[in-house]
């Protein structure tokens, strides 16, 4: 993989910072315009830091409760409007939130004095049609329902569902892993030329690639912090943060043996991951990320760090004082 650009401007360090679809639209709220506006000003307020301290950075975020909504309400209303396809929907909620956190962001560095672009990329990603994602759907979307709520919607849609962490049913849709980033050279000038990027929102609009040379959409939601980590490392990023609700990964989590980690490195995590410490519905799909990442990066010898860690403590975990660090190597005494 060569270098994307020359500019002077990669010389500064470069960070994705991975958000959560649930910290922009947390099970707590209604998901009114106002609640989600309010919540992402608090998550830029957080990140601003970041940005002040010298680097350029990448906002990617989820967006599990919100297309989930947005497909609930086209079924809904599926008799007098004609629904859009899923990979549409997804579109849609990559413009939404990211027009939300592009006017939010611009806001709080008006606040700070600093004078700098954001702007939103609606990104599309490659996805493998023999993906065996498709057969199994297992990414859960949208809001919980009863069982027999669920059944009512499976037959009136057709729709899969299924439990989810015993908080009620939700559909469940198919997660194909990401093959390619298509808008990643736009990304790459964006920064380049000083802007701050939204990109990649709910994991990319998955597309296929035709015989003909065609592009089209299809029906699946792809984890966002493995198309974080695409885009970290084919961006040769320093550094990809992933947000999550706690402030360091701990093994044995929830148990009375419960550790806390500041560091691992990349054969540590592929350890604890074959061991099980990581729940493919918890931290396991960061995990994954982290080492997908690490494998992906295009210098052996580039020193690149995955930081796992909450929003209040994100500038903090970047500057080695907080978070679960993950290296390619153990870091010195």
């Amino acid at each position: 993989m060569g270098a994307l650009s020359s500019s002077p401007l990669t010389a500064r360090k470069r960070v994705v910072v991975a958000l959560g679809g649930n910290a922009a639209y947390p099970p707590t709220i209604k998901g009114t315009a106002e609640e989600q506006l309010a919540l992402m000003r608090q998550v830029c307020a957080h990140l601003v830091e970041i940005i002040r301290a010298g680097w350029q950075l990448v906002l990617t975020h989820g967006n599990g409760p919100v297309v989930g909504n947005i497909l609930y309400r086209m079924a809904r209303t599926a008799d007098e409007l004609p629904p859009m396809p899923m990979d549409v929907c997804v579109a849609h909620s990559q413009g939404g939130m990211g027009y939300m956190l592009q006017q939010s962001f611009a806001n709080v560095l008006v606040d700070q004095g600093m004078d700098l672009v954001v702007s939103c990329v609606i990104t599309e990603v490659e996805v493998d049609a023999n993906d065996p994602a498709f057969k199994t759907p297992t990414k859960p979307v949208g809001k919980f329902f009863s069982e027999a709520e669920a059944r009512l919607m499976a037959d009136k849609t057709g729709w899969h569902f299924a439990e989810d962490a015993g908080r009620g049913w939700r559909r469940m849709v198919a997660s194909p892993k990401p093959k390619k980033i298509l808008d990643l050279k736009t990304i790459d000038a964006l920064l380049d030329a000083g802007v701050i990027p939204i990109a990649c929102g709910g994991g990319g609009v998955p597309v296929l690639l035709g015989d003909n040379g065609h592009w089209s959409g299809v029906a699946a939601v792809i984890d966002k912090d493995l198309t974080s980590a695409m885009l970290a490392a084919h961006l040769h990023a320093d550094a990809l943060i992933m947000l999550t609700g706690v402030d360091r990964v701990a093994l044995d989590f929830n148990k009375a043996t419960q550790r806390p980690l500041d560091h691992m490195t990349l054969a540590q995590a592929r350890q604890h991951s074959a061991d099980g410490q990581f729940p493919p519905g918890s931290m396991g799909p960061k995990i994954d990320a982290a080492i997908s990442y690490l494998q992906e990066l295009p210098n052996a010898n580039q020193e690149g760090e995955v930081i796992i860690t909450s929003l209040e403590r994100a500038f903090d975990a970047l500057m080695g004082r907080a978070g679960t660090h993950i290296t390619l190597k153990a870091l010195p005494l």
